[in-house]
């Protein structure tokens, strides 16, 4: 699944702008809002081609239970029985029936083999219900055992099925049930997305299984060790295209209880995980190419296909599936690739094993309205979506306490994919942008996690959900790229295309990938320290990263377990005492060094000494996940370097100085004015990694300093350093009337826009208004480019009233491309008007006036704004019970929500909010948001003690600093 679902990366770098302070961030809701509408115990089951009229039972739901040892109760299934083959049969019924619900009946048989004696079935079943009593047969020569009695036990999701007589092992049965279920709009599961064409609602019908939502769908064994094949049929109406992994092998018409139907049957699957199905039925169109012995559809609305929106993903998708078949060694196991853009989706995308869904603004691209961040996340969010069909489907995790493996490699690679898709864009340095340091944030909080966990820790629903988190996408991405880089990218794709090939269509653990590039290592003759597992095992198994202090005078390295909060308590104990095995790569003023590996706490190395103005810089390009400190005369020689030759540091180390510099000091290792020394140089600077480097930093600043008195010199400060940067760009564009070049040139246009404009530079704000009102005079023709909308319409938004935030609304419901929509969207937050926040606030309540899927994004959108943080937090807390109801436990987006909206928290008084309001909804439960509840208080913690110890001496800094 893409990361779309927490953050998204690089698509921040166009902004979208918040106030002054705003972090761009594009985080999409993963709402599981489902109600029981009504019991559902009155519709007709499918019965394939025949018409008939089948009377309907109800399985009841056994009373919840209390704690036992009864195999039931525990969430895992037993080790009993193993799935081999589904034929499922799906009927959705894109028309409510005469009590308003939209349903859909089914039937599924399931063949398995006993490999242990049990007379018990649990098979998974959630919001079902049976319209027939299950039948079960056997395969072999002895009868299968009556079933005695049967029900659903809701709490872990199963339907229960006790035998008369023991199930024999090595025998094969065959499980038959019939049931309905609501196709409801709760975007999980089989669910309905609704939209709007020609002024006419559509309804289709589509699929999100994972992690635990297969079970929503048909009865199935519901976890990914459960590999089968599955044999899909559609009956669907007869102006409706019906699509699942497979090719369709054949459409005919039928009749099914007086109605007209097609029935689409689809090839067999290969032996693959439920959570990877998809089946789909809507009015879509497509558009398609060949790559080799592989066709490639797109599939969207009609009016995206006509115009044009999803030639730019066909032309990428055969590149990056050759990329990835050289880069495996492995070809594409499937013989199509389908790639569809949906109105309501919970994620970015879901990697369905030859049917990838998407959000729209994943997938389709329009060059007159989507920027040049919309076509990056578009390529890497394709990129890493492909690299599952091998990494994550072709050989799947065990089980989802090892999801980092899955994700945090699709994480990575999706940069080598879309570099080329795109070569000119450089793109892979962004992981460090977008990736390492994004997800340094939250693993130097004492309330992180390891990239690998017990099994027996990730066992219900909501707790699979939260690992679904940035620790296993972005560190998990962060030390994968490590390794292959130490490894050498030759060795490390030896290993990988070895594990792939021994593992194909099953199940691995994530030291199953160690031990193939041991092999590899060992082949090669690749020199290391000490075993793969060895080194790798302190970087997955405990949580956080060293800080590696290099002392220029005296040659000593040492390493401390990295926190933002020195005096934070680490609770979490690690077999390894938070020691790492340290690969640093490190250059001196005079040229490169040889790899070095720190193995020890503390040690003496005389070639990390230097003398007169030459200096040392380590982990250069960011290699190695870990930050880096020196002794105070080195960063001085660092910091004149800047000042006076800055492009004698690699670029990628210019980023790491200011990142390194900016969160050293939050944790009270340097001070806060060497920190703040590292952006004086920006001036010269017309980069645009090192600007969005010191920019996210400084957010920081602005989010703890917007509410003091220190805010106007912070504004000063910056509107000096920036104004070069605007002018630059000004000169650059031709009084901006022309796009630059460069892929990151575009980027750093925009933070030339974006700061200018938030630290009032008069000429910017004219600028922008400029555009927008000419917009305003002429709805029809969009003067702003696409690049800068993001930015031009929050700044002239904040800079005006209702009038303007109205006709943004207006556009904003006309809109007809998703990209379009989701920059006015998040423009409107923008607003420093209480009265229209608040509306806007209220309109998240209502998914006619905001998709489900944008709640959470608008709401984080609007507590971004200082004026509507406060605003923000009042509404969650008056409707929490209400929108966890709504929104469902297991949502991925509830952490997002509340560190969202309480990031900005920096009193006491906050704190004890924080507090009084964990406990108030203790009852009511945070579902995936409770570790971001703990991270809250912990971070506003961290906050109150920054501000009392720096707060005075950044405001003399900047005082100091400003030019007179």
């Amino acid at each position: 699944m893409a990361k779309g679902f927490f953050i998204s990366k690089t698509v921040a770098v166009v902004g979208i702008v918040v106030g002054a302070a705003a972090v761009a961030t594009i985080i999409a809701l993963s709402v599981v809002y489902s109600q029981e509408k009504a019991k559902n115990n009155e519709g007709k089951p499918n019965e394939g081609t025949t018409t008939t009229t089948t009377t309907t039972t109800t399985t009841t739901a056994a009373p919840t239970p209390a704690p036992s040892n009864e195999p039931w109760d525990s969430y895992r299934l037993p080790d009993t029985l193993l799935p081999d083959t589904y034929d499922v049969t799906l009927w959705p019924r894109l028309k409510p029936d005469d009590r308003g619900i939209y349903i859909f009946t089914g039937n599924s048989s399931v063949v398995f083999r006993c490999v242990k004696e049990t007379d018990l079935i649990l098979i998974h079943s959630n919001k079902l219900n049976l319209t027939a009593a299950p039948t079960l047969t056997a395969l072999g020569s002895t009868p299968a055992p009556t079933i005695k009695t049967h029900w659903m036990q809701v709490t872990t999701q199963y339907l229960v099925i006790q035998l008369n007589d023991n199930l024999k092992v090595g025998e094969s049965y065959e499980l038959f049930t019939e049931f309905l279920g609501e196709l409801a709009d709760d975007l999980g599961g089989f669910y309905r997305s609704v939209y709007t064409e020609n002024g006419q609602e559509k309804v289709l019908a589509t699929t999100q299984m994972q992690p635990t939502d297969a079970r929503k769908a048909f009865p199935c064994f519901d976890e990914p060790a459960m590999k089968a094949y599955f044999n899909i049929t559609l009956l669907h109406d007869p102006e409706t295209t019906a699509l699942s992994n497979g090719r369709d092998i054949e459409t005919v018409d039928v009749t099914v209880d007086g109605t007209p139907l097609k029935k689409t049957t689809f090839e067999q699957t290969r032996k693959m995980s439920t959570y990877l199905l998809a089946f789909i039925v809507s009015e879509f169109e497509s558009i398609n190419a060949a790559a080799e012995d592989v066709m490639i559809r797109v599939f969207a609305r009609k009016d995206a296909i006509a115009a044009g929106q999803g030639e730019y993903a066909l032309s990428i998708t055969g590149p990056i599936l050759k990329f990835f078949e050289e880069y495996y060694n492995s070809s594409y196991p499937l013989p199509k690739s389908d790639q569809i853009a949906l109105p309501d989706f919970n994620a970015g995308a879901m990697e369905n094993w030859g049917l990838i869904t998407y959000r729209e603004t994943a997938l389709l691209y329009d060059p007159a309205v989507s920027s040049n961040g919309n076509k990056e996340r578009i390529a890497t969010i394709i990129a890493h979506e492909l690299a599952h069909m091998w990494f994550g489907n072709l050989v799947t995790i065990r089980w989802w306490n090892d999801l980092w493996l899955n994700e945090g490699f699709a994480s990575y690679v999706e940069y080598l994919g879309a570099d080329r898709a795109e070569p000119t864009w450089n793109i892979k340095d962004l992981i460090v942008l977008g990736d390492v340091h994004r997800v340094f944030a939250i693993d130097a909080l004492a309330s992180s996690h390891p990239l690998s966990s017990k099994e027996e820790d990730v066992v219900r629903p909501e707790q699979i959900s939260e690992v679904f988190d940035a620790i296993s996408y972005s560190k998990g991405a962060s030390v994968l790229r490590m390794l292959s880089d130490f490894l050498t990218e030759p060795v490390f794709v030896q290993g990988l295309s070895s594990y792939l090939n021994h593992f194909q269509f099953d199940n691995t653990v994530y030291t199953d990938l160690w031990d193939h590039l041991q092999i590899a290592v060992n082949q090669t003759s690749t020199n290391l320290p000490m075993s793969i597992s060895a080194i790798m095992d302190r970087w997955v198994l405990q949580m956080g990263f060293p800080v590696v202090t290099i002392n220029t005078a005296t040659g000593r390295l040492s390493q401390e377990h990295f926190l933002l909060d020195p005096e934070s308590n680490v609770t979490t104990p690690s077999q390894f005492n938070y020691e790492w095995i340290v690969p640093i790569r490190w250059m001196k003023s005079t040229g490169d060094q040889p790899l070095y590996w720190l193995q020890a706490k503390d040690i003496v190395q005389p070639a990390f000494t230097v003398t007169g103005n030459d200096w040392i810089l380590a982990n250069l390009n960011v290699s190695g996940y870990y930050r880096v400190n020196y002794d105070m005369n080195n960063w001085e020689r660092l910091l004149t370097t800047l000042q006076t030759s800055h492009e004698s540091i690699p670029l990628l180390n210019r980023v790491q100085l200011i990142d390194d510099a900016f969160n050293l000091a939050r944790a009270q290792i340097i001070s806060t004015t060497l920190a703040l020394r590292t952006t004086q140089y920006l001036s010269t600077e017309r980069e645009y990694m090192p600007w969005k480097s010191a920019l996210d930093n400084l957010d920081y600043y602005y989010l703890m300093f917007d509410r003091s008195e220190v805010y106007g010199y912070l504004q000063a400060y910056i509107k000096q350093q920036v104004e070069p940067l605007f002018d630059y760009f000004k000169v650059l564009t031709g009084n901006w009337t022309n796009v630059p070049e460069g892929h990151n040139d575009q980027y750093n246009q925009v933070n030339a826009i974006r700061m200018a404009c938030s630290t009032g530079l008069e000429e910017c704000t004219t600028l922008v208004r400029g555009w927008f009102q000419q917009w305003m005079d002429n709805p029809s023709v969009n003067p702003i480019q696409p690049n800068l909308r993001a930015t031009v319409y929050c700044r002239a938004i904040a800079a005006g009233d209702a009038k303007e935030w109205d006709f943004a609304w207006e556009m904003f419901q006309n809109a007809t491309i998703a990209i379009e929509a989701d920059k006015l969207r998040a423009a409107l937050a923008c607003t420093t008007t209480p009265w229209l926040l608040n509306r806007y606030l209220e309109f998240t309540l209502d998914p006619n006036l905001i998709r489900r899927q944008d709640a959470t994004n608008t709401i984080i959108s609007i507590a971004g704004n200082v004026v509507g943080q406060p605003l923000a937090w009042d509404f969650i807390r008056a409707n929490w019970a209400f929108i966890f109801t709504q929104y469902g436990g297991g949502s991925f987006s509830f952490s997002n929500l509340i560190n969202g909206v309480t990031k900005r928290f920096s009193t006491e008084f906050e704190l004890k909010q924080l507090e009084q309001f964990r406990d108030d909804n203790s009852e009511v439960g945070f579902g995936s948001g409770t570790l971001a509840i703990q991270q809250s208080i912990e971070r506003t913690s961290a906050n109150i003690k920054w501000l009392a110890q720096n707060k005075a001496a950044v405001m003399e800094w900047l005082k100091g600093a400003i030019n007179p």
